[in-house]
């Protein structure tokens, strides 16, 4: 009962004295014109642990305190996440996971992407008269539903990395929360209101959410027993519950049978499903080696392609707020989001470039486009080096924000990076079980061709998975040391909200909790975007001068961060969210 107490009283002092009676946004609100001041970083030299919810980080510390790995920390906290944080993540959806064996001094990436049903077709978000179908009506629904990895991911980050504590120990937070209720922090009610009407079309969704016809509000007490029976099965059975088990059958039924919008997962498709390891995405970025995920994320391609595009360029004799540094890093992200809406996606379904877009050569070349002094007028994919397959389209699809990050350290010196995600806020809207099924399906291409008859890298196959921006990063000193785990929610902003941070340490010296409260300044591919409320942060004309287009907009991300300095580690958690630190 130590969790559920500890959270009453976090929960009350949070809501009298931080959140105002009357609020209910969640974003950031600019304090000062520098944008960023400090947001209360946590430190630690044994252990550290952020997660997006500051019940979910007590629930991993508490295991990381009994002696737990930093694979079972995450497990704990991914359990309790997908409880108090359903519209981000949990058991219906699927992750990336890094995980640095200090043993070993072996870095491990694990693949629990979503994938697609056999039986699907290229067609599947196309409406009647070949036209993509708009997101929302494609994605609430069995439709969009992929075979979820999350559960068979923590299995495998337990099972090859964890077990220094019982399942007993990982299960028991959630459980308790579960089965006595936790309270609805500010963003879970606000969201829960914001979506409101896409709760009506499944009635288990719709009691859940809106009991006796009301949504749930701030400070509302929220028990799940039906999650309580899933985690009870899952601490005793494993994931086989969820891909062979009675856990899987009713996620079949629910997405068969769905009444709007119906799929079609079979017996194989579920019992098929598996977690890959596969290689690192690693490169160089000045003194320091960034590694992350490969595909199909596109995350750590473009990431790291970004960072070595800007490597000729000495950003650290800017300040934080030169329009000459922005342009240049708007300019890099210009180029490597050319390369991935042509380029990424599963590698398993679709030759790519893969690595080659990190070649040195091909990086070079690429790196001279850039003008200091002026905008590109139109970018396009590169012709990586001995790559021969360019009869491909471009992929016009955005992934939408509703992801989360942890990040965990261990007193044995292991470290983990995890982004998991369902895909858009709460889903597909179809629970099962006490949880949320994801609508990651609509992370393909809606086409799959483009006008001319190319065929896009990420269309949707049967099998298949589709490409995501999801971006966990482990950052070594030039002795092959961790020192930055770092990732994002955000959907495909997701990459720049990163780029923006690992920049914002590794080269301004700027503390991680304040960078990661500095407003948002980024490109997906086009027009740069400048965080709502802090538009006195930069000059924007004259990022009109150098020939960009700017947008003010709301930029809602969910960075985690924890760096090792000097002797010990600092973590923090995006103001705009609820993230805490804990550490010792």
């Amino acid at each position: 009962m130590k969790l559920i107490v500890n959270f009453i009283l976090f929960l009350f002092i949070f809501q009298t004295f931080v959140i105002p009676a009357s609020a209910q946004d969640t974003k950031i609100q600019p304090e000062s014109s520098t944008g960023y001041e400090e947001k209360g970083a946590v430190s630690g030299k044994e252990i550290m642990i952020v997660t997006a919810n500051p019940i979910a980080t007590e629930a991993g510390y508490d295991v990381l305190e009994s002696g737990g790995t930093a694979a079972d920390a995450v497990f704990a906290a991914q359990l309790v996440l997908g409880l108090v944080e359903p519209q981000s993540s949990g058991l219906g959806g699927g992750g990336f996971a890094l995980y640095w064996d200090a043993a070993e001094e072996q870095l491990y990436t694990y693949d629990g992407r979503e994938t697609a049903p056999a039986s699907i077709q290229e067609d599947v978000f196309l409406n009647a008269d070949g036209e993509p179908m708009d997101f929302y009506e494609a994605s609430i629904g069995g439709r969009a539903v992929g075979i979820p990895g999350i559960p068979k991911l923590l299995d495998t980050l337990y099972t090859k990395h964890g077990g220094k504590v019982s399942r007993d120990i990982i299960f028991e937070p959630a459980m308790q929360l579960a089965e006595y209720g936790f309270f609805a922090s500010p963003r879970l009610a606000a969201l829960i209101e914001a979506n409101k009407p896409h709760f009506r079309y499944f009635q288990s969704t719709k009691d859940y959410f809106t009991p006796n016809g009301a949504p749930i509000e701030l400070g509302s007490n929220i028990k799940n027993d039906e999650y309580l029976s899933v985690l009870k099965s899952f601490k005793e059975g494993g994931d086989s519950i969820f891909y062979t088990g009675e856990i899987g059958k009713n996620i079949q039924e629910a997405v068969n049978g769905a009444w709007y919008n119906p799929g079609n997962i079979s017996d194989d498709d579920l019992a098929q499903y598996k977690v890959i390891e596969r290689p690192a995405v690693c490169g160089i970025y000045r003194v320091y080696k960034v590694c992350s995920m490969g595909e199909p994320s596109s995350g750590g391609l473009t990431l790291i392609q970004a960072l070595q595009l800007l490597d000729r360029f000495d950003l650290e004799t800017h300040s934080p707020n030169s329009p000459q540094a922005w342009h240049l890093i708007a300019e890099a992200s210009r180029l490597a989001f050319a390369d991935r809406v042509k380029y990424m996606a599963d590698p398993d379904f679709m030759q790519t470039p893969g690595t080659s877009l990190l070649n040195p050569a091909y990086v070079a070349v690429r790196s001279s486009m850039i003008d200091p002094g002026k905008a590109m007028e139109n970018v396009e994919a590169g012709i990586p080096l001995n790559w021969d397959n360019q009869a491909l389209g471009v992929d016009k699809s955005v992934e939408k924000p509703g992801t989360t990050h942890i990040v965990a350290v261990d007193k044995y010196g292991n470290t983990v990076s995890m982004t998991s995600t369902i895909e858009t806020a709460f889903g597909s809207k179809l629970m099962v079980d006490g949880f949320l099924l994801n609508n990651q399906l609509t992370d393909f291409s809606f086409l799959p061709s483009d006008k001319n008859g190319n065929p896009i890298a990420n269309k949707v196959e049967g099998g298949k998975r589709p490409r995501s921006s999801m971006s966990p990063v482990i950052v070594f000193d030039i002795n092959d040391r961790p020192i930055l785990l770092i990732g994002s929610a955000g959907g495909s902003r997701i990459i720049g909200y990163t780029l923006q941070r690992i920049i914002s340490i590794l080269d301004w010296g700027i503390a991680v909790d304040n960078a990661l409260s500095m407003p948002h300044i980024l490109t997906i591919g086009n027009s740069i975007e400048i965080e709502e409320g802090f538009e006195d942060f930069i000059n924007t004309s004259i990022f009109e001068k150098y020939g960009h287009k700017v947008k003010v907009k709301e930029l809602n991300s969910g960075l985690t961060a924890a760096y090792f300095l000097d002797d010990h580690w600092v973590g923090a958690a995006d103001p705009r969210r609820e993230g805490m630190a804990q550490g010792r």
